[in-house]
C-alpha cells in the first residue's frame, strides 16, 4: 500500500493545537483524521510534525486537516 506523508511545521499550527507540546498536537491531529475513517499516524520529528496516510485516503485526509487550519483546501 502506497503512503504519502504530510510534513507540518510547527509554525503554522493554530492556536488550538500548542506547538510547545509537539506529542499532543501529533495526537490531536491523528485522533481527528482516524475520527474520520483516515488510517493516519501522526508523529513529532522535533523539526515538524509528520503524518502518514494511504495515499489512497489522501482526499479524505485533506479535508479534516483543511478543517483543523493545518492546511488551506483549494477548490477547482
Amino acid at each position: 500500500m502506497a503512503t504519502t506523508t504530510i510534513r507540518i511545521d510547527y509554525d503554522t499550527l493554530p492556536e488550538q493545537l500548542d506547538c510547545r507540546q509537539p506529542d499532543a498536537a501529533a495526537a490531536d491531529i491523528q485522533r481527528a483524521l482516524r475520527a474520520d475513517g483516515v488510517a493516519a499516524a501522526a508523529s513529532d520529528l522535533l523539526t515538524h510534525l509528520a503524518v502518514e496516510v494511504p495515499t489512497a485516503q489522501l482526499p479524505a485526509a485533506s479535508a479534516v486537516l483543511a478543517r483543523m487550519d493545518l492546511i488551506c483546501a483549494v477548490k477547482r
